[in-house]
């Protein structure tokens, strides 16, 4: 398959507040969007000195003032290897903590979104974490069976981790403790499966697949940039096509060129709405520094046509970025995508 080209598959329902891209072809690579379900932040918070009157058009509040969202995570395929990137909320939070994110007991939660898009957990070779705050890394351990032991969720996976996050995250401060849970990392030392990378040279677990640091959010987050007319032509191989067969398409949905380019903007630019460079999260302990790196990575996305993948965007969390005019950018969400996560936001019960 020439390099440029992509084929999706329509977006599969997978429960009542959840989804899963059913395959995605990008160039030599075979991408797939997996969520672990939908939970709320407060929506001032989300987006920092916009005010509420701006922001209320494009994120309605709930009575609590918090906002819906996603928590996209995603996989990339290339032979026998096969990536996840961060892994959502998990499941070790207790009721005052789901509570108050708004989680919903009910939701379709990764693993078994990773199943229903034709992998098994076990089949991933490499853990990607952008950072290590506990709505990006939640499901990287479980509760083994019978015991209170906390294990790898993803038992022959390498997971790759960023050295100055971790160090953060061990000794953090008051303003980001909360932000932090050491169940999701501390049991993969034990376990030996760490490789830790450093955001300033970044990582490439398999050709075409490279995490570069982005700080902004925090210190030490990056990342994922996903390129696949690297490396040959080993082909997406997975459940979706034989491996090698760049010429294999899926015959549903719809196909465009993105130059076989994607980004994965993790908090860098966590929904559409946050595109405008002034729409910055309070969350963000360097506001400054997240406004410089979208001025380096929007314009390169915008320019180079790539495709955009929005992690805690609810509704259309896939896309490309378009320069309207010198230095204004917005989304343009893929149709296909954005009409079925519309249609399951529209039918979510309010909570």
């Amino acid at each position: 398959m020439p390099g440029g080209d992509v084929t999706t598959a329509p977006l599969e329902r997978v429960g009542e507040e959840g989804y899963t891209l059913a395959a995605m072809r990008l160039g030599n690579l075979e991408v797939t969007l997996v969520s672990d379900g939908e939970f709320r932040l407060d929506g001032g918070a989300m987006f920092g000195v916009v005010p509420r009157t701006m922001w209320e058009r494009v994120k309605p509040p709930d009575e609590r003032n918090r906002i819906r969202m996603a928590t996209n995570c995603l996989l990339v395929a290339r032979g026998d290897e096969l990536v996840l990137v961060d892994t959502g909320i998990g499941d070790k939070h207790d009721a005052q903590f789901r509570d108050l994110f708004g989680m919903d007991p009910h939701a379709v939660r990764l693993p078994d979104a990773i199943r229903r898009a034709g992998y098994e957990i076990e089949q991933v070779t490499h853990v990607l974490l952008t950072h290590l705050h506990f709505d990006h890394c939640g499901w990287n351990t479980r509760r083994a069976a019978a015991v209170e032991e906390l294990v790898p969720t993803f038992p022959n996976a390498v997971y790759w981790l960023e050295r100055g996050e971790v160090e953060h995250a061990r000794r953090p401060n008051e303003r980001d403790r909360a932000s932090y849970d050491p169940r999701n990392w501390e049991p993969l030392f034990t376990a030996g499966v760490v490789r830790l990378y450093d955001g300033d040279r970044g990582c490439e677990p398999i050709p075409g697949v490279r995490a570069v640091g982005a700080p902004g959010h925090n210190a030490n987050m990056c990342i994922v940039l996903v390129d696949g007319t690297v490396g040959g032509g080993a082909g997406g191989g997975g459940p979706h096509g034989p491996e090698g067969a760049e010429d294999d398409r899926l015959e549903s949905g719809e196909r465009e060129d993105f130059g076989g380019k994607a980004v994965f903007f993790a908090d860098l630019v966590p929904t559409v709405a946050h595109v405008a460079y002034p729409w910055i999260m309070s969350y963000d302990l360097f506001p400054m520094t997240t406004l410089e790196n979208k001025k380096i990575w929007l314009p390169r996305a915008a320019a180079e046509g790539w495709l955009a993948i929005f992690q805690h965007e609810l509704v259309a969390p896939l896309g490309r970025v378009v320069e309207e005019k010198p230095g204004r950018f917005r989304a343009v969400p893929l149709a296909a995508t954005a009409a079925v996560a519309g249609a399951a936001a529209a039918v979510a019960p309010a909570r």
